[in-house]
């Protein structure tokens, strides 16, 4: 790395239900410059085995600059450093002070955040809406359907809108992606309750754009044609490296998210 790289580069960690992945970034351009390391996500999700497994992950990318910030994605509501919920981790971390314990395990400043809002965090500044604004809903379909809000560039936290109630359901439950697989709905089919689940969104909000996320995003064309809505609505462009990115970047741009 050369003497100016610190000012640029950020580490950015995805700590996921199955995986935790990870690489440094140069924050100015969306590249990594390391490989995107992963390692499995210890047996029962608890928060001091995460931590260990997320130091392990970064001495495994080599040498990190003294100056680069780090930042952590996960899958919970995320306020002020403190994860509010669990998804497919320990039910330890519910009400728990993530944010210092990675800080005392990495000795290093902390920046931790939701994982569906780096991902639309990342799309927004490197992906299929750099260059847009207004506002932009990311939604990302899997076991759950996790979504972002971005205004302007400014991420709004924490906007777990797959849990809207629809026809008396939290719709997720209709609208995932697993819920496909589950039910093992035709694209049409699903495409249906995407319909239901993005006008209903679209008539919350008014957005500019909806991105499509998740592995399913791989076969956008499959869905995406079958909806009919008034807001542009396109598949996401950094798949597995978004939550990296995310993180990577909003640990050096906390002016850039409301907490």
């Amino acid at each position: 790395m050369t003497e100016n790289m610190p000012n640029t580069v950020a580490v950015g960690i995805d700590i996921g239900g199955t995986g935790i992945k990870g690489a440094i970034v140069d924050v100015t351009t969306g590249e990594l410059l390391t490989d995107r390391k992963k390692i499995a996500t210890p047996e029962g999700g608890k928060p001091d085995d995460i931590a260990k497994t997320v130091s392990d992950l970064m001495e495994s990318l080599g040498e990190i600059p003294a100056s680069a910030s780090v930042g952590i994605c996960f899958p919970a509501v995320v306020r002020h450093g403190v994860t509010m919920s669990a998804a497919n981790v320990s039910k330890k971390w519910i009400g728990f002070e993530a944010e210092k314990l990675f800080e005392g395990v990495l000795r290093r400043d902390i920046t931790f955040v939701n994982d569906a809002d780096a991902a639309g965090f990342a799309e927004v500044h490197y992906g299929a809406a750099k260059g847009k604004g207004g506002l932009i809903i990311m939604t990302t379909l899997g076991t759950g359907i996790g979504t972002a809000l971005i205004y302007d560039g400014v991420l709004i936290p924490n906007a777990e809108l797959g849990h809207l109630e629809i026809g008396g359901v939290d719709y997720e439950t209709k609208a995932a992606y697993s819920a496909k697989e589950r039910e093992d709905l035709s694209w049409k089919k699903w495409a249906e309750r995407l319909q239901t689940y993005y006008s209903t969104l679209e008539r919350l909000f008014s957005p500019d754009l909806f991105i499509v996320g998740g592995g399913v995003s791989k076969s956008y064309e499959e869905f995406i044609p079958l909806l009919e809505l008034n807001t542009p609505i396109i598949p996401a462009a950094l798949r597995n490296n978004a939550g990296i990115l995310g993180a990577a970047c909003l640990s050096t741009m906390k002016t850039t998210f409301l907490e």
